[in-house]
């Protein structure tokens, strides 16, 4: 053992004039994260629709058009829960972008739903990932109560009759995507 003394780092003060850009983005982080684990919890026991008629919603869309679910009877629909701070959506985009170009000349919709997200967010996540298809928020999480969503992503395939025809509760790739809508469209749910 040596008889030197040891030297201590000394935490720097904090700086006057209020919270610093990372404690702002960490408080943030903390928020959002208990928002989710508080509807989760409000959620035990509710299951996620996996079949029977899906649930009808409208969505106000982020270039200001209006759509409803029921609406689109007749078309093959994915409804798509996301969120800019998922980091497993971010993986997921390209793939929803790819099957919306390749599949809605075939009667097929994407539907994006923004969930517990502010429009700068999905807006700036909408623009990096290129999204055409249709994208709104979940004001309220509204939409996401009646489909109890646990968590983002969540996807919802609703058949031409408006049944929900598949659910994942996974990031999708491009191929299972697109081999999930080819069964849809031939009829067998």
């Amino acid at each position: 053992m040596s008889d030197r003394p040891v030297e201590q780092e000394v935490p720097a003060a904090p700086r006057p004039g209020g919270l610093g850009l990372g404690s702002i983005i960490l408080l943030t982080c903390i928020v959002v994260i208990a928002v989710v684990v508080g509807i989760q919890l409000a959620r035990q026991g509710q299951t996620q629709p996996t079949s029977g008629p899906a649930p009808d919603f409208s969505l106000t869309l982020l270039d200001g058009g209006q759509i409803r679910l029921s609406d689109l009877k007749g078309s093959v629909v994915v409804v798509n829960f996301w969120a800019s701070w998922c980091v497993p959506c971010r993986d997921e985009a390209p793939a929803l972008q790819a099957v919306w170009e390749r599949y809605r000349n075939q009667g097929v919709i994407m539907l994006g739903v923004a969930y517990t997200d502010t429009e700068r967010g999905a807006r700036a996540f909408m623009a990096e990932y290129g999204m055409t298809y249709p994208n709104g928020l979940d004001i309220g999480t509204r939409i996401s109560e009646m489909y109890n969503i646990t968590g983002v992503p969540e996807t919802f395939i609703i058949d031409r009759n408006g049944e929900v025809a598949r659910f994942f509760m996974v990031a999708l790739t491009e191929d299972r995507l697109a081999a999930e809508l080819d069964a849809v469209l031939q009829g067998s749910t």
